[in-house]
Parts: structure tokens; sequence; C-alpha cells
């Protein structure tokens, strides 16, 4: 018999009759709020079943402005405040109708048995490859070069750096038919050669070595990330602060409180950090991974000129307990900041746009290799023969970027469109000749320069 307030996780027939005597209701409103459309979600509570709501509202690129989240015995009840990315209501039909489609189906928020836990529906389009190992400059390029030399397109590739651990979901094809990867002999020289790159010298990382896997389809690229990272040990050990003797790096660290609600049997999590896209995905991800359920919370994104978010949540984990000793506790505050700060890149954001053709995003991470700068993230998409990829760069020692070097990658890159996005925390250093302007100044030259593609694009500060 499972314990009052136990999340009973096997999906049994009589959870289903429930589910299905008890549909969920949403209602989306449009004016009982001046700068927001509000959602309202009643359902029957599933582990992981807000965050995967929150992942229907992320995916369609809406702003969850405001949320709280309500329990009353098996019932959740949720209701997000969201915009679209410019601030505006939700008035798309086609996004409304969506949303709807999204929560009201019987089948869209129960985890796919496809054996890729994290959510979303698996493609069989692609042949999916996950990667972990430690963080190193050029590791993406060697990747890059091996798919290449093997006649393997990448299709999409999303990769997070944090803590010196690395992690990538990539999606590819054979070069040759557009077709996913099928055969086994070819998978398993792949899954070799790319298992040997991410172990790389594996110097003072115990066993903390690099794995890879290969498999058709793939789930939610930014779950399994997160979930990689996870199990990678991201969040175990002390941050990147501790081991420099106390220096807190330039990132700006979540503030995380973890406290204990003796009378209700809840444990209390606060977080505070500067606010940013899909950071409510993230932090959601990181409770459901560690199989924390939210029972209440609260969350404000609307920090006006502070720009702070802070989140609030009740939870249990799946067992029906709070935190229960302090081990537990500072390890669900390690995560909590370590799935903050994975997405929060501290480098300069370059976008290049150009066709995409065989072997380009092996030359492009080749020339940022060459050009000493380190890719701490990237999102890699092609679509109707279009490449489309974001790369947040540093120096080789996780310095901003100098502008000679900038000057260069324009120059060799010319056959692409480079743009750069810059923000307050992710400055270009000045270039070495003493002519002051800092990033504004190199970037004016190199418009006046040879590489017309090169263009200053508006700031996500």
């Amino acid at each position: 018999m499972a314990r009052c307030g136990e999340l009973v996780e096997e999906d049994d027939e009589y959870a289903k009759l429930v589910r299905r005597m008890n549909p969920p209701s949403v209602v989306i409103d449009n004016d009982s709020c001046d700068s927001a459309t509000v959602i309202r979600v009643d359902r029957v509570k599933k582990h992981g079943i807000l965050l995967e709501a929150v992942q229907v509202l992320v995916d369609l690129n809406l702003i969850i402005t405001k949320a709280y989240i309500s329990s009353d015995g098996n019932w959740f009840m949720d209701v997000f405040n969201v915009t679209d990315q410019d601030g505006n209501k939700v008035q798309s039909k086609e996004v409304t109708d969506c949303i709807k489609k999204c929560f009201e189906s019987e089948d869209y928020l129960v985890p796919p048995a496809s054996g890729l836990d994290g959510g979303g529906e698996p493609s069989e389009e692609t042949t999916c490859i996950e990667l972990t190992g430690t963080d190193r400059p050029g590791l993406l390029s060697e990747v890059c070069a091996v798919l290449a030399s093997l006649s393997c397109n990448i299709v999409n590739a999303e990769v997070w750096t944090h803590d010196k651990r690395a992690a990538a979901v990539i999606k590819i094809t054979d070069e040759a038919t557009g077709l996913p990867v099928r055969d086994g002999g070819r998978l398993s020289q792949l899954q070799e050669l790319l298992c040997n790159v991410m172990q790389g010298d594996s110097d003072g990382e115990g066993d903390r070595k690099g794995s890879t896997a290969v498999s058709l389809g793939a789930a939610h690229a930014e779950r399994r990330l997160h979930r990689l990272m996870l199990d990678d040990g991201d969040g175990d050990a002390g941050g990147r602060g501790e081991e420099l003797g106390g220096v807190v790096p330039a990132k700006a660290k979540a503030k995380v409180v973890v406290m204990d609600c003796t009378e209700r049997r809840y444990t209390v999590v606060i977080l505070r950090c500067r606010d940013r896209p899909r950071l409510l995905f993230d932090t959601l991800c990181a409770l459901t991974d560690l199989h924390y359920v939210v029972f209440h919370g609260t969350v404000d994104a609307e920090g006006g000129s502070t720009k702070e978010a802070y989140q609030e949540y009740y939870v249990r984990h799946v067992d029906g307990h709070p935190v229960r000793c302090d081990a537990e506790r500072l390890r669900l505050v390690r995560c909590l900041e370590a799935a903050v700060e994975r997405r929060a890149s501290d480098g300069l954001e370059l976008e290049v746009k150009t066709e995409d053709r065989a072997g380009l995003l092996s030359e492009i991470t080749r020339v940022f290799r060459e050009n000493s700068l380190s890719i701490i993230r990237a999102v890699i998409t092609t679509k109707d023969g279009e490449a489309d990829d974001t790369f947040y760069v540093t120096d080789a020692y996780g310095n901003p970027v100098d502008g000679k070097a900038m000057e260069t990658l324009g120059e060799q890159l010319g056959h692409a469109v480079l743009r750069v996005k810059s923000n307050s925390r992710a400055a270009i250093k000045r270039a070495e000749d003493g002519g002051g302007g800092g990033a504004a100044s190199i970037i004016g030259n190199l418009l006046k320069g040879s590489f017309q593609g090169f263009r200053l694009i508006r700031s996500y500060s």
C-alpha cells in the first residue's frame, strides 16, 4: 500500500481509469490580466506532469512570467501567466489550440515508453548520439571531425558544459541517403571512436570518465542534457568557486535556500537568481530528476529593473518524505545551482548562418579551435537546407574573447553570415593596439571591412 502523499510510479489500470473519468480542464484567459495570457490547468496528479506542462509552454517559445502551483489530494491546479517573446499576450489561435490539445490529451503528458527517460515524443527520422566527458578546448571540433569522417550529417545538436564537464545530444543522418544510420557495424565504429574522444586523458577526474550512447530517435534534447549532466555527477561535488580557493566566478550563482516545514511535512525550496528564458524549466528538471514532487509553489519572474526571478516550492521526495538529512539538503542545493548555471553562459554569443552542406560544422568548429576559442555551449539546427548555429565562446582559459581573434574568425568564416549577440557580461577584450572602444569599436571596424556578413544585433542583457 502506498504511503499517504506518495506518488505511485506504476501506471496501472485504475490510474488510467481515473484519468479518463476526470480529463484535464484547460482555460486560456486573455481578459483577466493586463500584461499576460493566463492559462489554468486542472488535472490528476502524476510525477513529472508539472515539468511536462512547462515544457509544452517553453517549446512554443512562450515566456512564463508568473506561476502558481497547488495540489489537493490527487489533483493539481497550475496557473501560468505567459507572454510571447516580445512581451505581448498570446493572440495566435494556432498556439492556443496547440496548448489546449497538448494539455487535454490523455497521452501527451504521460512519459513515453521509449527507453529514453525525459519527456517529449521520440523521432525515428534521425540517429541520436548522447555524449558526456571532461570538457576541454576543441572537444566539439574533434567530435564533429569523427562524424564527418564517417559520412554522418549533423541535423541538430545541443552541447552544454559546466564545472569542467561536457554533455551533448546530437542527431545525425547518413550523408548519402539522409536517413538514420542503422548499420550495426558502422554504429559500433562510430561509438568506439567517439568514446575515445570523450575519454580524453581522464587526468584528475577519478571515476568520472566519458560515455557514449547511440539510439534511434531521441527524447527532448534539453531534458536529456539535464539528466546526462546529473548522472555524470554535475552538482554532486563542490563548484568551480571552491576549486579556486573560494573565489566566486564572474557568473552569478543562484541563491538556493532549503528549509523545513515540519508541521506540514514539506521541504521548502526558495531560489533567487537573475531571470532568463527557460529558467523555470531548468529548475523543475533538477527537482524531477532528483525525484522530488512539487505540491505547492509560486514563481515570479516580473523582477522589473532588477530582472530577478523568485521561485518557492513545497516539495517531498516521491517516497512521501521531506528532506531527511544535511547531505540530502546540500545535494539538492548544489544540483539546483548547477541546473541554473548550465544554460547561463558567460561567453560571447555568436550566430552563424549559411547554406548547409556536408562537413560544415566540422569546418566551423575547426576554425574556432585554430583561433583558440573554446565553445562552452552550442545549439545546432538545420532546416530547409540552411544551417543556423549558435555558439557561446571564450578564450582557451575561459576569459573574454580577444578582438583580434574575432577579426580573424570573421575573415575565415567569410562564406557565412556571422552575428554577434553582445551583453554586459560577455564583452570582447579591447584590441591590443591601444584603440579604445572595446567590443563596439572592434565590431565597427569589422563592419567596414571585407566581411560584409558581420553585424551586431540586439542585446539580450
